[in-house]
């Protein structure tokens, strides 16, 4: 249920894309992320970051798309956030005691090293490249919608992929606690019994 409403702007964006225009689409997206967001602290009193950052990078160029009105702006747009993501990992590898990664995720995982949390940070900084140098290619080779479909689908199967990929490497990297191994035991032993 969280995936679909984490993906309800894009969907909302989607359909008025293939309803009308670009320039809907991206005024329909500004406004499902508002809501996502206000909807999201009604309910919780809280806000969640992903939601927040995404909403400030949706207003921004959302705004500036509708105010310039520039298909070559448009296209460039998601290598330019990409690329601004993989300096700012690549830079957090540098200050300060952890990367943005590990600030993110260290409170759901604990990793045997930070050199893995090393390692995961940059393969995203390595991604966010490799996915905007993408964007450029499709953008300017394939037409608009083309290049909208592999904005919505593409980019986010690619994306899909490259977690499954991470999750796979972090498998052999993630400390389990003794209260997770207890509850991981307790679930075998029940698991044997009723089997």
């Amino acid at each position: 249920m969280k995936f679909l409403f984490d993906l309800f702007p894009v969907l909302l964006f989607f359909i008025a894309y293939k309803l009308y225009d670009i320039y809907t689409a991206t005024a329909v997206i500004i406004v499902a992320s508002i809501l996502q967001v206000g909807g999201f602290w009604l309910k919780h009193r809280r806000f969640e970051k992903m939601h927040l950052i995404t909403l400030v990078f949706v207003v921004i160029l959302g705004g500036a798309t509708i105010f310039l009105q520039d298909e070559n702006f448009i296209k460039w747009k998601p290598t330019v956030v990409n690329w601004i993501f993989a300096i700012a990992f690549l830079a957090s590898q540098f200050i300060g005691k952890r990367n943005f990664l590990q600030m993110m995720l260290d409170k759901q995982i604990i990793l045997t090293s930070n050199h893995v949390w090393r390692t995961l940070n940059f393969a995203w900084v390595t991604y966010f490249i490799i996915i905007g140098m993408i964007n450029l290619y499709v953008a300017f080779n394939y037409d608009t919608n083309t290049w909208v479909n592999f904005k919505l689908f593409g980019m986010m199967g690619l994306t899909i992929i490259f977690v499954i990929i991470q999750g796979i490497y972090l498998s052999k990297y993630i400390v389990i606690s003794d209260e997770e191994e207890k509850k991981e035991k307790t679930v075998s032993e029940q698991s044997s019994i009723d089997g």
